[in-house]
């Protein structure tokens, strides 16, 4: 069995759910101590025990140790089941996070899956919505499954309430190549409220577009969605290059001022626009298990992360797959699976 120091690398809730997908992929049992003990609040949290509730369902996995603010964990693994799932967090939690510890296991099955998860679509900390069908799924596309996901209803904090259906048609992975991002095709800054004052949308967009000057004004929008989804608030800065798009995300919450919100997000996606890397900071982490995966694959990036180096520790572990890392043109950096 592996052992695994949750408090170690990342330190947070990443490990936990990379720990649960690896182990489904290999059939690989772990136990887990410390959980999230990086964080100001470790244990898990409810959307970190809807995530391995997801695995066990998927994997028929043996599980103890599973409850809110539990810090240790034992996890043993069953085969990998496809079919028709529901999975609710019952908060805001990251619908995007749960997603996270169960899609590349439904990759490796025989059959098709649909997911119907529930839960929070755009959670501080975590990937909005968007990301996930417009920068992650695209990309495993290309490496050869079909996967696609629909926003039916979206989820802020602290409420929730959001609804994603994702569906999956499962084929071998193929490494691929992802070095050059190409031309910037189209730009976007739109700010979403729900239940809030407009003004904070459109404070959201002023401050971000005096980092972004470089865009056009139509770029901007703030968008005002039903009462009924809220209240909430969320800006989504997108940048479609040729090859992959890339989206920088804000969530506002009581005392943090609207253009914290909008500045913070605006020089994410700055940085990012300054480089030449194929991956920003936040898909970095995620390619790495497809790539693994696939037995091959290479891609530019920003600095890594700290998340993406507990992942590549992780995956090693694991599988024994490791990574090449050297730098790259323009203030990236290369990540390659070493064979």
């Amino acid at each position: 069995m592996i052992t695994i120091d949750g408090s170690e690398g990342e330190g947070g809730g990443q490990v936990l759910r990379y720990a649960a997908a690896l182990s489904l992929i290999t059939g690989e049992p772990f136990c887990i101590t410390n959980i999230r003990g990086g964080r100001k609040k470790p244990g898990m949290m409810r959307q970190h025990v809807t995530s391995i509730e997801a695995a066990c369902m998927i994997g028929g996995a043996q599980v103890s140790g599973l409850a809110v603010g539990s810090d240790e964990l034992t996890f043993r693994p069953g085969p990998i089941q496809p079919g028709s799932y529901h999975f609710a967090v019952g908060t805001a939690g990251s619908t995007a996070m749960v997603l996270q510890a169960i899609l590349c296991p439904l990759l490796t099955a025989d059959a098709p899956s649909k997911l119907v998860i529930e839960g929070g679509t755009h959670a501080a900390q975590a990937p909005p919505f968007e990301f996930v069908a417009k920068t992650l799924l695209p990309l495993i596309e290309r490496m050869g499954p079909q996967v696609s996901a629909t926003l039916e209803r979206h989820g802020f904090y602290p409420r929730g309430g959001g609804r994603i259906v994702v569906e999956i048609s499962p084929q071998p992975l193929k490494a691929i190549e992802c070095l050059d991002r190409g031309a910037l095709k189209n730009s976007k800054v739109e700010a979403l409220v729900t239940g809030v004052p407009f003004e904070i949308a459109t404070r959201e967009i002023s401050a971000a577009r005096k980092v972004l000057s470089e865009w056009s004004e139509e770029a901007f929008a703030p968008r005002a969605l039903s009462a009924d989804q809220g209240p909430g608030n969320a800006l989504l800065i997108e940048a479609e290059f040729e090859h992959v798009t890339e989206i920088m995300s804000g969530i506002g919450k009581i005392g943090v001022p609207a253009e914290r919100v909008g500045k913070t997000a605006a020089k994410r996606m700055a940085g990012y626009l300054a480089s030449n890397a194929f991956a920003g900071p936040y898909l970095q982490d995620q390619l790495l298990l497809p790539f693994a995966m696939a037995g091959g694959g290479v891609f530019s990036t920003v600095k890594l992360s700290q998340h993406t180096k507990t992942a590549m520790d992780l995956i090693e572990r694991f599988t024994g797959t490791g990574f090449r890392v050297s730098d790259g043109e323009g203030k990236t950096q290369i990540i390659e699976v070493a064979r």
